[in-house]
């Protein structure tokens, strides 16, 4: 058995644990990292990088199919379902070595490529070497959740970490769970010529403002995909090419093949954490605003901490923890600045409160300001007016922005950065953006809120009556 000495743990090489990796390596601590399976963890090789990349293949179909309203003839938009897979393992490809063994290794990490588990308070084993580190974090991200649906066991099912092999194309895909994951693959399959239905327990898309959400709904229901809703799985049947799923209320539906995507459960089974005194809860590590878990010289980051499930959170994580682990410095991490966005077309984004949660905690002094994309001549000019913007407004401060609409991903950042520095409208007001851009939908949503109290002001018309008048 060989024994290590180290600054600093790393258990799990997704985006969390590189991100630790590579800046306490850079900043002059001793690394040990340790990954049992891929580099770049789930969202690289399961999640945002392949999901992202089949999408684009969707939007290239359905673009082909839809180019009518811009004087171009419509093509059929045919799909090679296996080129499409090749495009996928492509685009992985091409950011694998960003996160890869030799890359890390030339930074001066140790890598090891074995799952770690704690043996002792101070210990962790991996293979056949032992690391004792001064600090531990742990960054073992998630997996699918499979739930215990009657059935299931004996049937074919696809999770996001199968799904992108698969290089038939599914005659009609049944997918269980009417979340982000489950509907931008709804999206995908629909526009590369599947037929698709989705089979919600309660409402899709169920965490996001539904005034919002019913536009993407809509968009995906026009489109052919069938979303059941209050439907919830009580037994699955068949065989390969013929699978039926039983809703609780008697529904019946039928496909060829089944993708599972009713959420994540943390990688934490391997760990052996109760010989380290580590606390697990319902959702993943205890941890408390620092990050830290019950074992005072261990961190939890990314999704294994419990909260929310996404890459750039692990990221930002990341940060958090180097500042307390490399400085000394106090660090906590906060989530009212951090945004997400479902990658379905439109995109749905959201950062801070949403209305009806800004209602609640806010109440009377609850302004919400609203700007069209139908209003923005660059979506005018892109055939891209569908969606809006929505910011909640306190005091003169965002402390929410929703936005559904093309780019919508892209535009949330500047309410994020907002939202972390506690801007005032005033000073996104004050942005000048280049025209015609789609990045005017925040500024005019920002121009939204001042409009009133500039053209609806009494007191604002007699005093320009006034200097009208009187100066010279």
């Amino acid at each position: 058995m060989k024994c290590i000495k180290t600054d600093v743990l790393i258990i799990g090489a997704g985006s969390g644990g590189l991100s630790v990796a590579a800046g306490a390596v850079q900043m002059g601590a001793d690394v040990v990292l340790l990954e049992g399976h891929k580099m770049g963890g789930d969202c690289l090789n399961y999640g945002c990088v392949p999901s992202k990349a089949l999408i684009a293949s969707g939007k290239a179909a359905y673009g082909q199919q839809h180019s009518a309203q811009y004087g171009v003839a419509d093509g059929p938009g045919d799909v090679d379902y296996a080129a499409a897979k090749d495009h996928v393992a492509d685009v992985i490809a091409q950011i694998a070595p960003l996160d890869s063994v030799e890359r890390f290794e030339g930074l001066g990490v140790t890598v090891i490529q074995e799952f770690g588990r704690f043996i002792s308070e101070t210990e962790v084993q991996a293979g056949d070497t032992v690391i004792t580190a001064r600090r531990i974090v742990i960054a073992t991200g998630s997996s699918p959740l499979v739930p215990p649906i009657p059935g299931l066991e004996n049937v074919p099912f696809e999770t996001n970490e199968t799904l992108f092999e698969l290089r038939e194309k599914p005659k009609h895909l049944l997918i269980i769970g009417g979340g982000p994951i489950g509907l931008e693959m709804a999206q995908a399959h629909i526009r590369i010529g599947c037929k698709v239905t989705v089979i919600e327990g309660a409402k899709a898309l169920g965490k996001d403002d539904p005034e919002l959400a019913a536009i993407v709904l809509d968009t995906l229901r026009d489109e052919g995909v069938e979303i059941a809703e209050d439907a919830m799985a009580a037994e699955i049947r068949g065989k390969a090419g013929a699978i039926e799923v039983e809703a609780k209320d008697g529904r019946v539906f039928k496909g060829s093949h089944l993708l599972m995507a009713v959420g994540r459960k943390t990688n934490t089974d391997k760990l052996d954490l109760e010989k380290a005194g580590i606390e697990r809860t319902k959702t993943g590590i205890k941890v408390d605003a620092s990050l830290r878990t019950t074992h005072r010289k261990v961190y939890a980051i990314g999704d294994v901490a419990g909260g929310l499930q996404f890459t750039h959170v692990a990221g930002y994580h990341a940060g958090v923890i180097i500042r307390s682990m490399l400085f000394a410095l106090p660090s906590k991490a906060k989530i009212s600045h951090i945004p997400w966005a479902t990658y379905t077309d439109p995109e749905l984004a959201q950062v801070g409160l949403t209305e009806a949660q800004a209602k609640e905690v806010h109440g009377a002094s609850l302004e919400v300001v609203r700007f069209h994309y139908a209003h923005n001549d660059r979506a005018i000019a892109e055939r891209k007016t569908k969606g809006f913007i929505k910011v909640m407004v306190v005091k003169g401060r965002p402390v929410g922005a929703s936005i559904v609409g093309y780019q919508a991903g892209e535009l949330i950042s500047l309410w994020a950065l907002a939202l972390a520095n506690r801007m005032k409208m005033s000073q996104i007001a004050a942005m000048v953006a280049p025209y015609p851009t789609i990045g005017e939908v925040n500024k005019r949503a920002a121009g939204a809120y001042f409009s009133p109290r500039l053209f609806e002001n009494d007191i604002v018309k007699r005093v320009v009556g006034l200097v009208q008048r009187f100066i010279p």
